[in-house]
């Protein structure tokens, strides 16, 4: 065989050639031509009609929109070879029918401003058209007063006769009231629509999902569906079923047994919301969202992930709720002409109106979250367990524990990593502590009251619980609930540090166990222990220096300083029956004090305010009524029980004196106790009884964000 060698001057394979050299001669532009009609009317319908599932979406809908109660679907290969939809509305004109199926042709719209107080859900008029020129479409009507049913035939927006030579004009039939719409050869002259479906059965799916939607949301209409050839229905809802009887029928008993209601409206944003929505009890892989806006099925992906956002907290890693919502906003803040499917629409004020609905579930959910569920599966015969081997085996805390291998799970992302394992070591536990945490006065013991628990029936108190209740912050609730305690930041103003989630936030822990132990009162109203004092303490004596403590502080030198101690003390003996069966505080005729009230074993207010709130029980309580007596003696002695503001640290000098050296060694004591205090007694019990209201928000400061800074530092 021979072979050629190739020269220097032989081109390589694939090179480019020049412009010049092209055996390509250059092309002129092309003009700009109007398309044909019906070119144009296929192009609309594929917009709009892009699978049997909106074909029927648009069906229904008219039907609803014409007073239908009673809605027949029919279905044939997923409909692609037939859909049929029969209702008992109100019928169809016969002069109607020849302009019946041309594009934007309605009784709905007769000026572009009634599209801002649109009622119903057709107004463009072009359904039907659409499906005229994609398929073979054939109407039978029939009116109140008419004395027989219509039945036409539709082509490409034209009435065409039933058959060749015949004519095409409507002809007279028997029939029921009503409309039946019958859709044949769906997308016959799209063969490139047609081979993109997947299955008949997967369309079918699809129908079924469409149709479930309107049978749940459309009181009083009865909806049926049924596939072509079989003599079971599908779907079968009378024109009475309720709402969770429509639910249980479509989506099974497992979620209607754990729906919860749920309204919100504010005529602010000019909107109404109502549903239900799946409890702590029910999750599934993926969330159902039947969302309603002004009675249109649409979509709206916002709504969808600030819902799944609200369950996060209430739901297990990977599960989903379902909720079916219906919202009612005002026509003139909708815009509804945005989509050619009109799947979804727009409307004013969008991030308000969902932040109240998110807010209304979140209320509901934390009000029935009292107990969950929990599948059990039982072992197989054979299987042996740890527990059954070794019934009596402790773990041995002095072991560290060994982790077990990884599942091969996929491992979240960093900035998702939330420590809230109380093992973890913290950096104050490297400090040494000379008091091992909190500690009482010597001269205070602790006396366990010999009277039973008894059940507050008092109105007013239970007044008192509902305000506290009305004035819930749902988000603060949730991050007080499940905080992480993070360490005293600044005693002298107050502040200390907590983690929720994934974010830090500085907190004034003087305004929370106010809050704190307000609620405590009310909830533990009648109920308090006693801390007994011992000796008793003369009363005169205590508010005689809590004067002199105010006095020092006014301004105002025209009050009787000397007749406030005898006053106040009078006015509080007076009433020493009352504050011994309420609030567990013993006082003798003498005026000798010898109880108080506990509200929280463990934590002992500072007696050092002991002076202070006594005295402050004769001008600042409403001894004359009896709601304000309790509101604001609950407020003192929440005042009383709050930890004080401590001085600012003083540094050792070599030249100070013994006492002031004992006076910083005892200030530097008071740090360590009301450290230890707010760690193991105080921020616990919040976790455990506090209600978040909207007034402690001016408390709590976000400082840090992890998602945030891992953003930053990306950017750096």
């Amino acid at each position: 065989m021979d072979v050629t060698p190739s020269t220097p001057h032989d081109e390589p394979r694939g090179s480019k050639r020049k412009a010049e050299e092209s055996v390509f001669s250059p092309q002129p532009p092309k003009r700009i031509k109007a398309l044909d009609q019906d070119v144009v009317n296929k192009i609309a319908a594929g917009e709009i009609i892009v699978a049997p599932m909106h074909a029927l979406k648009e069906l229904i809908e008219n039907a609803v929109d014409a007073g239908s109660t009673s809605i027949e679907i029919l279905a044939k290969d997923g409909g692609l070879k037939l859909l049929q939809i029969t209702d008992n509305g109100y019928g169809i004109n016969r002069d109607d029918l020849p302009i019946l199926c041309e594009r934007f042709t309605t009784s709905k719209l007769k000026t572009f401003e009634d599209l801002t107080s649109i009622g119903t859900y057709g107004f463009r008029g072009e359904a039907l058209a659409s499906i005229s020129h994609i398929a073979h479409l054939s109407i039978t009507t029939k009116t109140a007063d008419s004395s027989c049913a219509w039945r036409a035939h539709y082509g490409n927006g034209q009435l065409v006769p039933a058959k060749p030579g015949q004519t095409s004009d409507p002809r007279p039939i028997a029939g029921r009231g009503g409309t039946q719409i019958t859709v044949e050869d769906l997308f016959y002259n799209i063969p490139s629509r047609q081979k993109a479906f997947r299955s008949p059965s997967e369309e079918y799916t699809k129908i079924l999902n469409v149709v479930g939607r309107y049978a749940i949301h459309c009181a009083g209409v009865a909806f049926s569906c049924k596939k072509h050839g079989d003599s079971a229905l599908s779907i079968s809802t009378p024109s009475n079923a309720s709402t969770i009887d429509c639910i249980r029928q479509i989506h099974g008993s497992a979620v209607a047994n754990e729906l919860i209601d749920f309204t919100a409206s504010d005529q602010k944003w000019g909107f109404s919301a109502s549903g239900k929505a799946s409890n702590a009890n029910y999750h599934v892989k993926k969330t159902t969202l039947l969302l309603f806006i002004n009675h249109r099925s649409v979509e709206s992906t916002a709504i969808k992930k600030a819902i799944e956002q609200t369950y996060s907290t209430f739901l297990p890693k990977g599960g989903h709720p379902f909720v079916y919502l219906s919202l009612d906003i005002d026509p003139q803040r909708v815009d509804v002409n945005v989509h050619p499917t009109k799947r979804e629409v727009n409307f004013l004020n969008e991030d308000e109106i969902i932040e109240s609905i998110c807010q209304a579930i979140n209320v509901k959910l934390t009000s029935v979250d009292t107990s969950r569920t929990f599948a059990t599966q039982t072992l197989l015969p054979g299987a042996r367990t740890s527990l059954a081997s070794t019934p009596n085996k402790q773990p041995d805390p002095r072991k560290p524990v060994q982790k077990q291998p990884s599942s091969g799970t996929p491992k979240p992302l960093e900035s998702n990593f939330v420590r809230t394992d109380p093992s973890v070591r913290k950096i104050t536990s490297m400090i040494s502590h000379t008091g091992g945490g909190p500690s009482n006065p010597p001269s205070i013991t602790y006396a366990v009251s010999p009277r039973e628990t008894t059940h507050c029936r008092l109105t007013t108190i239970k007044e008192l619980r509902r305000e506290v209740r009305d004035s819930m912050h749902s988000s603060l609730t949730e991050i007080l609930a499940s905080h992480t305690y993070v360490g005293l930041v600044d005693p002298c103003r107050r502040i200390a540090a907590i983690q929720g989630g994934v974010k830090l936030f500085l907190v004034d822990y003087g305004m929370i166990c106010n809050e704190y132990f307000y609620q405590l009162g009310l909830t533990d109203f009648g109920n308090f222990g006693t801390i007994k004092l011992e000796p008793p303490l003369d009363m005169r004596s205590l508010v005689e220096i809590g004067v002199q403590f105010e006095r020092a502080k006014a301004i105002d030198t025209g009050i009787e300083w000397n007749e406030i101690a005898d006053t106040v003390t009078a006015q509080i003996i007076a009433r020493r029956a009352m504050l011994h069966e309420y609030f567990q505080m013993d006082i003798s005729e003498s005026g000798k004090l010898s109880t108080l009230p506990l509200l929280t074993k463990g934590y002992t207010p500072s007696l050092k305010k002991l002076p202070r709130f006594l005295m402050r029980l004769g001008p600042c309580v409403n001894w004359t009524e009896e709601k304000a007596c309790f509101h604001t003696f609950l407020r003192e002695l929440a005042a009383f029980y709050t930890p004080q503001q401590l001085p600012k640290d003083v540094e050792r000098d070599m030249g100070m004196s013994l006492d002031e050296e004992q006076g910083i060694q005892g200030a530097a004591s008071t740090h360590d106790e009301m450290a230890a205090s707010l760690e193991h007694i105080l921020f616990p019990a919040f976790k455990a009884r506090l209600i978040g209201t909207r007034d402690m928000l001016q408390g709590v400061v976000e400082v840090a964000d992890l998602k945030g800074l891992y953003k930053v530092f990306e950017r750096c």
